[in-house]
């Protein structure tokens, strides 16, 4: 089971990676869409990119009220404690 900072550290990581945004600008209360420029198809890329990275699968569902980085951290943690 992975710890919140483990999980933001891995949500960090590959937002910089699979995007190419600047660490500075991944904080938790970053908004994913207004200030990280997601889009829905990244979105999906980013749910992929969780479920292999910490073996928990997110739903659209589980994403739907997620707005910034720390809410993307809560599911997560969720998750894994269901």
């Amino acid at each position: 089971m992975q710890t919140r900072q483990e999980i933001y550290d891995a949500l960090r990581a590959a937002l910089v990676e699979l995007f190419e945004i600047e660490p500075e600008r991944v904080t938790p209360a970053a908004n994913l869409y207004s200030d990280l420029e997601i889009d829905s198809i990244d979105a999906v890329d980013l749910l992929d990119h969780i479920r292999r990275t910490t073996g928990r699968k997110l739903s659209a569902n589980d994403f739907r009220n997620v707005r910034t980085i720390d809410d993307v951290v809560d599911a997560v943690w969720h998750k894994q404690q269901a």
